[in-house]
């Protein structure tokens, strides 16, 4: 591993470490701090030397990276940022960074056009536009989909090593139907990212779990544990025939037909709710009739009830009743809603 990379890692934990200021940090602290971030990152054990801390310490202080960090000592002791709001991460690009991305850029977009390059398009325009944008200092003019609230992001970095490295992790875990805490000894697989929320795909007891990283409490290694290979499901094929990230391994696919109204037709038609979506039949009025082949599941029902009133499903009859008994129940919430506005 280039020594720039273990070197960034160290950066960046320092700096979180500085931002805690309900903590006092020696310079041991530091050490084993990075020492633990470079082992659960990258797999070395071999420990951090005193010199190489206050050397990053230097580094971060100077204008080489452009980082100026206000670290300062007290009590001949102790580190912390003298602005108690810095942090490394809000450090404005120099040019050299953005001649430097530039030009990472210009060959990326070389790629645009290749199959197996195509997942990247979006990265490599919003890339692009966040570069043109700090030339200029101008606001983007693309704004890409995103939550700027969501909860368990900080997971996804150590979950990514974890995957790479064959760790087993130990996962503090609390579901939203949950009235209590579990924890998990988890062999994770696969991180997928689904609507703005991520999930990590993975081992625990034998059967394969889903886990959403917004609902995880906390995450470690589990050092005592040997990390058992993926033999559960085939990750290529697994998301082939269903609209989520929900599937239960004894569910197959449905061939499942719906029709949907002149209006909302085009929308369905150019933004298919699946990947094996096909027209049926086109109605005189503008209606048209769909047909997809996938595992019904409640990230399927949401779509449909998305559509409320505009659409309907035709078949198989088990979804068609399960839709029934979530739009009778809506009415019933809507008619009581109506009956305290009345009396109110």
């Amino acid at each position: 591993m280039p020594a720039n990379r273990n070197a960034l890692i160290r950066y960046k934990t320092i700096d979180t470490c500085l931002r805690n200021k309900y903590r006092r940090w020696t310079l041991n602290d530091l050490i084993d701090a990075c020492s633990d971030a470079l082992y659960e990152y990258e797999g070395i054990d071999k420990g951090i030397s005193k010199r190489t801390v206050q050397m990053d310490i230097q580094m971060m202080r100077s204008e080489k990276l452009g980082y100026n960090a206000p670290i300062v000592v007290y009590d001949h002791k102790y580190y912390k940022y003298e602005d108690e709001n810095y942090s490394i991460t809000d450090t404005p690009l120099t040019e050299q960074d953005l001649k430097t991305m530039s030009e990472a850029v210009e060959i990326l977009r070389q790629f645009k056009g290749f199959s197996y390059f195509s997942e990247m398009d979006n990265i490599v325009s919003r890339l692009e536009d966040h570069v043109t944008s700090a030339k200029k200092k101008t606001f983007p003019v693309i704004d890409f989909e995103k939550n700027e609230n969501l909860t368990g992001l900080k997971y996804l970095d150590p979950i990514y090593h974890a995957i790479n490295n064959k760790k087993v992790l130990k996962i503090t875990y609390k579901s939203f139907k949950a009235t209590s805490i579990c924890s998990y000894i988890f062999h994770p697989y696969l991180l997928k990212e689904y609507r703005n929320r991520w999930f990590v795909f993975g081992r625990f007891n034998h059967s394969l779990y889903n886990l959403a990283l917004d609902r995880i409490q906390e995450i470690e290694i589990s050092e005592n544990d040997k990390f058992i290979d993926n033999d559960l499901f085939n990750i290529q094929s697994f998301f082939e025939d269903i609209v989520g990230v929900t599937r239960n391994a004894n569910i197959r696919a449905k061939n499942i037909r719906f029709w949907v109204d002149k209006n909302n037709a085009p929308y369905v038609e150019t933004k298919p709710l699946h990947k094996s979506q096909q027209i049926i039949e086109s109605h005189e009025d503008g209606a048209k009739t769909f047909q997809i082949k996938v595992v019904i599941n409640q990230e399927l029902i949401r779509e449909f009830l998305g559509f409320a009133d505009s659409i309907k499903i035709l078949s198989p009859k088990s979804l068609v009743d399960i839709m029934y008994k979530k739009f009778e129940k809506a009415l019933k919430n809507y008619i009581l809603v109506r009956k305290n506005e009345i009396i109110n």
